[in-house]
């Protein structure tokens, strides 16, 4: 934020500059012009000027260099509270996220590359698109969406639709969770509608390819994924606005282009930058499997096991995880636990997972183009063949195995029960929040390794059921049953844009801790 302040310093100590010299009078440019530069003009031919910025702009979404700003921004968070990964690693004397003693230092990193590269960045992006590019500035609000709800997801209200508005005191207003929502429904639509008016105008045209590491130019596959996307926001809020949510939903689904329906539609993002995760968990040995993956993924055993994680060093042919929240006086007790398997692309939203948001729409009574069990198992095998792997109706039929006890295989005082009876076998018998449970279970098997998404819809749902904290430095903020809501704000918006935060905390009731629930977390 502080860098787009110094923007607008910079740019209005330069107007003054050019009332008091002549350099800056009526023949500036003529006399100040570099005849083999390039200009405005030779790059807006090639579209550069204003996609240029997209390739730092979504790499930054999750960001993909340094590595130890990843582990800040997602995997020390996210990460773990979804139940995906924990670290063998005691930091900070092991009182720290994992036990929700919140480290104001790394959660500034699940906030700052949004603003310094997401939506800075985007403000050059409309300027120089104005009116000539406005498929560019579509895109860019589609791209917004999808960096910026995920920043609501982890602290709540945050700063959207006044971003660049500074005020006379150097506020910048925040927007209540509930306000930020709508204006990621309303910047979709109108992307969606400017890139299908784009797409017919312009038939075989690609202005983005240049700059697109997701699609590689195709309009019509962000179309497709940006209707996929309202359709996880629809999703999202559908305890909370269930009005709204069937609205967003079903639009979403009758769109013209429609959603994604095959894996090459997932939204990854493809570049020679090594997946950072890879440093994390191959040259620092700092983040292992989580605890509930053992206990989901060997109960059912589960085929994508092996994709997921390797063996564990512990307990020989094994599949040993991490409970989240316990006493680790050491790295070395912890570290020889399941480590990741090597990863590729960034994956931000698979195929599988739109199947799974149309099955709970469908259960729900939406129009969602096939029944609930339909959609569920089209789920599950478009989450099989993600990895390449055979036996999907032997599982898909499976109506036995469920999640196993957890046991500690270092420390047996961290062993647990299952928390789930649920099986994979669709039961038409069931009733609702057990069929709900087994959508989701499905899903969050599905995400791995997107914990951020995962966390959000663990807080929505409840589902799939996730071991507790062994220890809670919370100082009673955090209820150890309910488990975490949200993060705190970082200490740099209460320094430097106290009233906006204040705005924001307003929006939550008045407290600033990770026990509050956001808007769409309701029971």
């Amino acid at each position: 934020m502080m860098k787009y302040i110094n923007y607008l310093g910079s740019a209005f100590l330069l107007t003054l500059l050019c009332f008091n010299f002549s350099s800056c009078d009526k023949d500036f440019e003529e006399y100040n012009q570099d005849p083999y530069a390039i200009t405005n003009a030779d790059l807006e031919r090639d579209f550069k000027l204003v996609g240029e910025p997209f390739i730092n702009i979504i790499q930054n979404i999750y960001v993909h260099t340094p590595a130890w700003v990843t582990q800040l921004q997602q995997n020390l968070m996210g990460d773990v509270y979804s139940g995906y990964m924990m670290p063998p690693t005691p930091f900070a004397g092991n009182s720290n996220n994992m036990n929700y003693n919140l480290v104001d230092g790394w959660n500034t990193w699940a906030w700052n590359p949004a603003y310094q590269d997401v939506m800075a960045p985007g403000l050059d992006v409309v300027s120089n698109a104005g009116d000539k590019f406005p498929e560019f500035v579509a895109w860019l609000k589609i791209v917004q969406v999808t960096a910026m709800h995920r920043v609501a997801d982890i602290f709540g209200p945050i700063i959207y639709t006044k971003f660049g508005q500074v005020e006379a005191d150097g506020t910048i207003e925040y927007d209540c969770v509930e306000d930020a929502y709508d204006a990621f429904f309303n910047d979709l639509n109108d992307g969606i509608n400017e890139l299908t008016n784009y797409v017919d105008a312009n038939p075989g045209k690609q202005p983005f390819s240049s700059f697109d590491e997701v699609y590689a130019g195709d309009i019509t596959k962000w179309i497709q994924y940006a209707n996929s996307l309202r359709l996880r926001l629809a999703i999202r809020i559908s305890k909370v606005d269930p009005v709204r949510a069937k609205q967003e939903a079903e639009a979403a689904y009758t769109h013209p282009m429609g959603l994604m329906t095959e894996n090459e539609g997932s939204f990854t993002i493809k570049n020679s930058i090594p997946h950072p995760m890879n440093t994390i968990n191959n040259a620092w040995n700092d983040i292992r499997m989580g605890a509930p993956m053992e206990s989901i993924l060997v109960g059912y055993n589960d085929p994508r096991l092996d994709a997921y994680f390797r063996p564990s060093e512990i307990v020989a042919d094994a599949y040993k995880g991490i409970r989240i929240g316990i006493p680790i006086a050491d790295k070395g007790d912890y570290v020889d636990f399941s480590a990741l398997q090597s990863l590729g692309d960034v994956q931000i939203m698979v195929c599988s997972e739109v199947y799974f948001l149309r099955a709970e729409g469908a259960l729900r009574g939406w129009n969602m183009g096939g029944t609930a069990q339909e959609l569920y198992e089209e789920g599950v095998r478009k989450s099989f063949e993600q990895f390449g792997l055979g036996g999907v109706d032997a599982y898909l039929a499976d109506n036995t195995n469920t999640a196993i006890d957890y046991v500690d295989a270092f420390n047996n005082d961290n062993s647990i029960s299952a928390m789930s009876n649920v099986t994979i076998a669709w039961d038409n018998s069931d009733d609702f929040e057990t069929t709900l449970e087994r959508i989701i279970t499905q899903k969050w098997i599905a995400m791995f390794p997107d914990g951020q998404e995962a966390w959000s819809e663990y807080r929505r749902t409840s589902y799939p059921p996730l071991f507790p904290v062994v220890l809670n430095n919370s100082n009673g903020e955090i209820d150890t049953d309910e488990q975490i809501k949200r993060v705190k704000y970082p200490s740099s918006e209460y320094a430097q844009n106290p009233n906006g935060v204040q705005g924001g905390i307003d929006c939550l009731g008045g407290s600033d801790n990770g026990g509050v629930s956001l808007w769409w977390d309701i029971d």
